[in-house]
């Protein structure tokens, strides 16, 4: 499977297992991880103890379509992710870039959810 993906997407498979192997959410302090496509961006705050989604924000829900996937539309979604968060008494999380290379848009997330005052 690996020798048909393209090089790019499996040097990125093999950084996200090696940071995957470190990390780990818990109810306390869980586990806030970032997709993004060339349409779409995806935040979830994950509680990999229990395996459960406490909370999402995507592009992809219908109050957030107009939410372009550059770094301005990443800052927005960050900040709406830091809302959600607050709202349900989530303060501090564990930031996973899923392999992706921390600058761009994965750090337009990051620092709209620390705008908002999560903390990682």
């Amino acid at each position: 499977m690996l020798r048909k993906m393209l090089e790019k997407d499996r040097k990125r498979l093999n950084r996200k297992v090696h940071i995957r192997k470190n990390l780990s959410g818990t109810a306390e302090k869980p586990r806030m991880t970032v997709t993004r496509s060339n349409k779409n961006l995806s935040v979830q705050v994950i509680d990999d103890a229990k395996g459960q989604t406490l909370a999402a924000a995507s592009t992809l829900e219908k109050e957030l379509k107009e939410i372009r996937p550059t770094v301005a539309g990443g800052a927005q979604l960050g900040e709406i992710m830091g809302k959600r968060l607050l709202e349900k008494d989530i303060k501090t999380v564990v930031f996973d870039r899923n392999g992706y290379l921390y600058h761009g848009i994965v750090k337009a997330i990051a620092d709209g959810a620390r705008k908002t005052g999560v903390l990682f």
